[in-house]
């Protein structure tokens, strides 16, 4: 009954989406260009789509060759205004994402703010040799225009039967496919059949001037959080797990998860939630409560930041937690592919290209 009273406020939400669209695709709203390549990647719908681990690909792939920054406006900071982190930057001051991509990326240049059009001015104005910004979460932004807008679609939660906040998780209608340039569709299957592929590809509708490509997560190793402590070599079935979770879409890594382990209890928190100390208490109170011999709890590497975050944690608190990092995998063998059109764009409209410079 809910979910009825609720569709006239989705309306309204569409026709000022809409609106705001159209005056930016009829240049009466005018973006800044920049100079130097602006890479976007974002979504269309609320929860997670895989945006870090795409983020952090694109950073490990471009690092090698050119002087990067990440912006982010650092949600869930409780600061304002642009700031440049550090390695002492804190979730408080920057969001979670920002610091775990400068703790897994420390030379790059990670910055936040809500203004994706300021925070660019001051990268380079701080820094004249950058060679190109990642904006993360930047679909709906059309204040800056990337030269390259990444859009990532969950397979596990599709879209094309899903309505306007707040009904459903869109935050703007489907048109919005034909400002990609790259459109990714992510999490799908190992092994996904090629006509799953070809029904994807014409119900997005993808134009000539569009790329189209299919990720998926790859797991990592179970990684203890204190530093030091042996991993087990134990056969996890024998294991029953206390899976603790605060990110958009958990179940997927619990999917995972079931085929390597005996039981899975699951708490769940909201999707980037700040974990207090007393929601440390609970998670201790839950682990004690297990009654197996063979026990332990296992989270992901970026509800592991925030975990860390909290003051004041117990010494003993991360003696019985581990962590599973995950990658991204192209399909179909399309990685070079990926790579090598990022790759160019990014060699040929640097800044200080002769390209460019024409």
């Amino acid at each position: 009954m809910l979910k009825y009273l609720l569709y006239p406020l989705a309306f309204l939400y569409g026709v000022i989406a809409s609106l705001r669209n159209f005056l930016y695709d009829s240049k009466i709203l005018k973006p800044t260009d920049f100079d130097i390549p602006i890479i976007s990647v974002g979504n269309i719908t609320v929860g997670g789509t895989g945006k870090t681990p795409h983020a952090e690909y694109l950073i490990d792939l471009l690092r090698k060759e050119f002087t990067i920054a990440f912006l982010s406006r650092g949600y869930k900071r409780k600061t304002k205004g642009f700031i440049l982190s550090d390695q002492h930057s804190t979730i408080s001051d920057i969001g979670d994402e920002p610091v775990q991509i400068k703790q897994k990326f420390p030379g790059i240049t990670v910055a936040v703010c809500e203004k994706r059009e300021k925070g660019i001015q001051k990268l380079l104005h701080n820094n004249a040799s950058i060679d190109a910004i990642i904006l993360d979460d930047a679909f709906q932004h059309r204040s800056v225009e990337p030269n390259i807008n990444i859009l990532l679609l969950d397979y596990t939660q599709p879209v094309f039967s899903d309505h306007l906040l707040p009904v459903g998780r869109l935050r703007e209608s489907l048109k919005a496919f034909h400002r990609a340039n790259f459109i990714i569709i992510t999490k799908c299957p190992d092994e996904m059949k090629p006509i799953d592929q070809r029904v994807l590809k014409n119900k997005i509708d993808i134009r000539p001037y569009q790329n189209l490509f299919f990720t998926n997560i790859v797991y990592g190793e179970i990684s203890p959080a204190e530093k030091g402590t042996v991993l087990f070599n134990d056969d996890l079935h024998h294991y029953t797990v206390l899976l603790v979770t605060g990110i958009g879409n958990p179940a997927p890594f619990k999917e995972y998860l079931e085929k390597q382990v005996g039981q899975i209890i699951h708490k769940k928190y909201p999707d980037h939630y700040a974990f207090k100390k007393d929601d440390l208490d609970e998670i201790n109170t839950l682990f004690s409560q297990i009654e197996a011999k063979q026990k332990m709890i296992i989270t992901t590497e970026k509800d592991l930041v925030r975990l860390r975050s909290v003051p004041d944690f117990p010494d003993d608190f991360f003696r019985n937690i581990y962590y599973i990092p995950i990658e991204i995998r192209f399909l179909d063998r399309t990685k070079d592919l990926f790579n090598k059109r990022i790759i160019n764009y990014v060699r040929e409209n640097k800044s200080n290209s002769q390209l460019h410079k024409k």
